[in-house]
């Protein structure tokens, strides 16, 4: 099946796009969609040699963006988003990628496909680097305010994510709280744990950020305004110690030659922490494939966030969050705390 691309999603749209369009087709052959302006798209498309590369665009006159509300993309009734998501609707494809406004792209999302029956709210996932391997973490972003139920159902479908993308059998889940007692953490940790000790699921208690980059899970939850503070924040961290060891070892000839020497190891670490490796965060729970990318995401980001997408689909990612939905989350799931 194709894969859409919102070609009018980065800050840089559509050059990163466009590029990673050619290199995912010529990596997987499979149908990349290009959504967004023809006009602005053919030429600069051709300019890249694609020769006979399965890349075809699909016109969308309007963009989504970083700084529009619901209220704006009502408006634009034509965008990149609304349409790239019909096409996976329509069955034209199986998945959407996006590197645009996260919200707007939730909103569509969950406008375009509805959640998957028995789901709540959708919950924005990735994958973070910790020793020993990768571990699952959501949500980053997409639910700021949440409720004891929706963070049980963040557990679940980030369970089956890591069972089928990270090919964890029984993975352990982490309740992000300040301290591992089951008496820490604010009301809605405090109110989720016995939720999730009573879920089925391999929970192992709460983690702490040492014990989240120590390995100790392999699917750590939290609300989204906590998981997009620690996902920045990591990010930002890493960055700082690539950028001071890279001034440290340029300081002189001999830091240098070190350097030299270690490049192997260096280049392992910086790949390790490369946001752009990770590509792009499913959206898990909505009754389609939607993953959104950072909006400033570049080609190698963006390549990566079709890798990801194109792996989702292989792993028949969303007829297994059906079936659990369906066969373990059905009736089981408390109402809503009000």
């Amino acid at each position: 099946m194709s894969i859409v691309l919102d070609a009018m999603g980065s800050d840089d749209r559509p050059t990163p796009e466009l590029q990673a369009a050619v290199d995912a087709a010529r990596l997987y052959q499979e149908e990349i969609i290009l959504v967004g302006d023809e006009a602005t798209l053919k030429p600069r498309l051709a300019a890249l040699n694609p020769g006979s590369l399965p890349v075809s665009i699909v016109h969308a006159p309007e963009a989504v963006d970083m700084t529009d509300h619901i209220e704006d993309v009502r408006k634009k009734k034509d965008n990149s988003m609304k349409i790239g998501m019909e096409l996976v609707k329509a069955g034209k494809a199986s998945c959407f990628v996006t590197a645009g406004n996260t919200g707007m792209a939730m909103y569509f999302a969950v406008k375009t496909f509805r959640n998957i029956p028995g789901i709540i709210r959708p919950a924005l996932t990735t994958i973070f680097p910790v020793k020993g391997g990768r571990c699952i973490v959501c949500d980053i972003g997409a639910n700021a305010e949440c409720t004891p139920e929706y963070l049980l159902q963040f557990a679940i479908l980030g369970s089956i994510y890591a069972e089928k993308i990270l090919k964890v059998k029984n993975p352990r889940v982490g309740l992000l709280s300040n301290g591992e007692e089951a008496g820490k953490g604010n009301e809605l940790v405090k109110g989720t744990y016995p939720l999730l000790q009573s879920s089925g699921l391999n929970f192992v208690g709460n983690v702490e950020g040492k014990e989240v980059f120590n390995g100790e899970a392999d699917v750590v939850v939290t609300d989204g305004f906590t998981g997009n503070i620690m996902l920045k924040s990591t990010e930002a961290v890493a960055k700082l110690i690539v950028d001071t060891l890279k001034e440290n070892l340029m300081a002189s000839y001999r830091t240098k030659v070190g350097a030299f020497l270690a490049r192997p190891a260096f280049d392992g670490v910086k790949k390790l922490i490369d946001p752009s490796e990770v590509g792009a965060a499913p959206l898990l729970g909505v009754d389609g494939l939607v993953f959104i990318g950072h909006g400033r995401s570049n080609a190698k980001a963006m390549t990566s966030a079709l890798r990801v997408a194109h792996l989702a689909n292989e792993a028949h990612l969303l007829d297994a969050l059906r079936e659990v939905v369906q066969t373990r989350l059905a009736g089981t799931v408390p109402p809503p705390s009000k």
